[in-house]
């Protein structure tokens, strides 16, 4: 049964949270967030990104980043941009993008459940960026970016988030710069805190939609506190890590979508041949990039032109939950066999394109190159990433897409 509590959140002041908000950490790179952040001292890009504020040659798993991380949220504190509440709550959080509403609830999740698989991966995750996380959680004491997690729905919780968010007010409401609506209730009857608590208790699983190393460092970072304090109830903190709970009914994937810089050497009507052998190629002849509408095709970008291809049957195993999957179906038949990407996910060889970029994106970068190919997926489905992590297997690199990002710098958890 899954284990939700309510905290202490470190939130910004009302008046200044729509400048404190941030994109996740892992959606940009150092000078990416340095320009982000550059007219904008309330950023908390200056917080999880801290190497913007020290020399721009410096290793970004360097001690200091992670020490001037610390100097910058405590700054914030100090200076009262974030504000520690005084009573544990819970909290409901809501983005709309596009005129599409997802409302989940705010609250700290078990470092047991995810040991115990009740809080279910689909995942594999990297030492290097499990480490970073490790490091920023561990000095900062806090967790400063929510996991972004999902269960199936439940008319009772539901219910429960309707009528509050129908009759309270919000404290946070706001338009961020990628014109998506923030708004944030804060559940201050302990109550109701009790009965949606109790409703989660019974709710079998939860499972990761977005924030793998974000889970996997948290976690980590509660094992290492409780070695140094061999004591501990199971109550502290530490014990417990920063969550965003969404239904999902509510929740969509987008399409993540593949370019490789060249053919491995083959010419143009080498490759053709041989995806062929598994694969239905034709011409499209619309004028828009080609946007798969079903599962097993998939849009080619190649030489100025985009095709349709479509995996032939006896190509992959239809009940095998990874085998069947569109990402695998290209990588076993296709990226691997033809193109020489052994491992996608070190394969200096292809990028990836989350399909918030755009198909032109695709164009673009082929284009550039001249001798690349992109190809546009078809979005992977709710379904398949739960029955992924209920068969305790995880997906290819680069499966999911999930939008909108949840910002951080709305709430922060204290370990302490």
């Amino acid at each position: 049964m899954a284990t939700l509590k309510a905290f202490k959140a470190i939130r910004p002041r009302e008046d200044v949270a729509c400048k404190i908000a941030a994109l996740p950490y892992d959606v940009m790179n150092s000078e990416e967030a340095r320009e982000m952040a550059k007219d904008n001292a309330y950023s908390f890009l200056h917080i999880d990104k801290a190497e913007i504020d020290l020399d721009t040659n410096i290793d970004p798993y360097d001690k200091k980043v992670y020490e001037k991380a610390n100097e910058n949220l405590q700054n914030m504190i100090n200076n009262n941009l974030l504000i520690k509440d005084n009573k544990k709550n819970l909290y409901i959080y809501r983005l709309i993008r596009n005129g599409k509403a997802q409302t989940g609830i705010v609250g700290c999740t078990s470092i047991d459940d995810y040991i115990d698989n009740k809080i279910k991966k689909h995942e594999f995750t990297r030492k290097d960026k499990e480490q970073d996380r490790i490091n920023h959680v561990d000095t900062c004491d806090a967790n400063t970016g929510p996991i972004f997690l999902t269960y199936r729905y439940n008319e009772k919780i539901n219910d429960i988030v309707d009528k509050w968010t129908n009759e309270k007010k919000p404290v946070y409401d706001f338009v961020a710069e990628d014109g998506v609506t923030n708004t944030v209730w804060v559940i201050d009857d302990d109550k109701v805190i009790d009965t949606i608590c109790q409703l989660f208790n019974n709710i079998d699983s939860l499972y990761i939609a977005d924030g793998h190393h974000r889970t996997a460092s948290a976690v980590k970072v509660g094992i290492k506190r409780r070695k140094e304090n061999p004591d501990y109830k199971g109550d502290e903190e530490f014990n417990f890590f920063l969550s965003v709970l969404f239904p999902d009914s509510e929740l969509s994937i987008m399409d993540y979508n593949r370019v490789v810089k060249d053919l491995n050497g083959l010419t143009r009507d080498e490759y053709m041949n041989k995806i062929s052998e598994k694969f239905n190629v034709k011409e499209y002849e619309g004028k828009d990039p080609y946007r798969p509408s079903k599962k097993h095709t998939y849009g080619m970008y190649l030489g100025g032109k985009w095709y349709e291809i479509e995996a032939k049957e006896g190509t992959y195993d239809p009940c095998d939950v990874v085998e069947k999957l569109d990402a695998s179906v290209l990588q076993n038949n296709l990226l691997n066999p033809i193109l020489g990407i052994d491992d996608p996910r070190t394969n200096p060889r292809i990028d990836f394109v989350g399909g918030i970029r755009g198909l032109n994106e695709l164009e673009k970068r082929v284009d550039k190159e001249r001798e690349g190919v992109a190809f546009s997926m078809y979005p992977t489905t709710l379904d398949d990433l739960m029955g992924i992590a209920d068969a305790g297997k995880v997906m290819p690199p680069k499966s999911t897409w999930f939008e909108p990002k949840l910002r951080s710098g709305l709430f922060i958890h204290e370990l302490k």
